[in-house]
């Protein structure tokens, strides 16, 4: 992937701000998974934090959400494991689940890759683990 210097204004969570990110590919960030050279990465130049692109839709460098430190990304991914078998196993509607965390967050709508801080990732376990049990 040829990315020049495009940039972007993403969130990030490492230096607590809006940072100018860079388009990279997987070859910058996974320099051992070759199977992922080619996917788009937006990157902080200043922490070296990144986040992954929704690379199967038309607008294949959109970032998934804001770019996450390690420890937020091994959260997120806790979450998931709680919270998509809510839905794959047809506990409840998908869009219900999402509904839920958003009214109990008091949010618009909800997106796991938009939580910026660990307190959130708790806040939002604990309410995975209710609609879970």
């Amino acid at each position: 992937m040829s990315t020049g210097s495009v940039s972007r204004i993403l969130y990030c969570c490492g230096c607590t701000r809006d940072v100018q990110a860079r388009l990279t590919d997987g070859r910058e960030v996974y320099p051992h998974r070759a199977d992922l050279f080619s996917l788009p990465f937006w990157k902080c130049d200043t922490c070296g934090n990144y986040v992954g692109c929704h690379h199967k839709t038309t607008d294949r460098t959109r970032p998934l959400g804001n770019i996450p430190t390690k420890e937020l990304k091994n959260a997120r991914q806790h979450i998931h494991r709680i919270l998509d078998p809510i839905w794959k196993e047809g506990k409840m509607p998908r869009g219900k689940v999402y509904a839920t965390l958003a009214k109990e967050l008091g949010l618009k709508e909800y997106h796991t890759a938009e939580i910026r801080t660990v307190d959130e990732a708790r806040r939002v376990y604990a309410i995975v683990k209710g609609l879970a049990a």
